[in-house]
C-alpha cells in the first residue's frame, strides 16, 4: 500500500480488496428475492412485481442492502457507512431523502416494504408482514367503532323509550 495513504483510504481498499475475494468464493445466487421484489445484483437492477424500477446507485445499493438483512433495524449512521461508505460526510438525512425517494419508486402499494422505526432508523419489512397488516387494517375498518356502537345503543334506547311512551 502507499506510504501516504491514511487510514481511512487503507481500510476502503483493504474492504473492496475483501469484497472481490467473496464475490470469487461465494457460489451464492447475486438475486435476492423477497416476495414480489426481486434485486439483481448481476444487471443493477430491482423489479417489484415484474416491473422494472428505475432506481440510481445508492437507492439500488440501499434497496439492496435492506433486503439484504430483513427485519434488522439500521440507524441512520449504520446506513451510511454501509451504503455511502466511510468517506462519505453529509449529514444522516440523506438517508431520509433516498428512503423517502425510494419509497415513492416502489409505490403507495408497497412504500410499507421499508419500515420506519421512530427516532431508530429503517429495516426492510418482508411482504408477508406488509400483507399481514394490510389485512389486518381492513379488518380493523370493517369493524364497527366502539362509539358507533355507543350510538347504536343510545338510539336503541331512545326507540324502546319512545315506543314505550306510545304504548301508554
Amino acid at each position: 500500500l502507499l506510504d501516504t495513504a491514511g487510514p481511512a483510504e487503507v481500510e476502503a481498499r483493504l474492504r473492496l480488496a475483501m469484497g472481490r475475494q467473496q464475490i470469487v468464493n461465494d457460489d451464492s445466487p447475486m438475486e435476492i428475492r423477497n416476495g414480489d421484489l426481486s434485486v439483481d445484483e448481476a444487471t443493477y437492477s430491482a423489479k417489484l412485481k415484474g416491473r422494472v424500477l428505475d432506481l440510481t446507485f445508492k437507492e439500488f445499493e440501499l434497496l439492496k442492502y435492506l433486503a439484504q438483512h430483513p427485519g434488522r433495524v439500521f440507524t441512520r449512521a449504520q446506513l451510511l457507512q454501509e451504503v455511502w461508505g466511510y468517506d462519505y460526510f453529509g449529514g444522516t438525512r440523506t438517508v431520509d431523502v433516498h428512503v423517502r425517494r425510494l419509497r415513492a419508486k416502489l409505490g403507495p402499494e408497497h412504500e410499507s416494504l421499508i419500515g420506519t422505526v421512530r427516532n431508530v432508523g429503517y429495516r426492510f419489512v418482508t411482504p408477508e408482514k406488509v400483507d399481514r397488516a394490510a389485512d389486518e387494517a381492513r379488518a380493523r375498518a370493517a369493524q364497527p367503532k366502539p362509539e358507533d356502537a355507543d350510538e347504536t345503543a343510545h338510539l336503541d334506547a331512545v326507540e324502546t323509550v319512545e315506543a314505550a311512551a306510545e304504548a301508554q
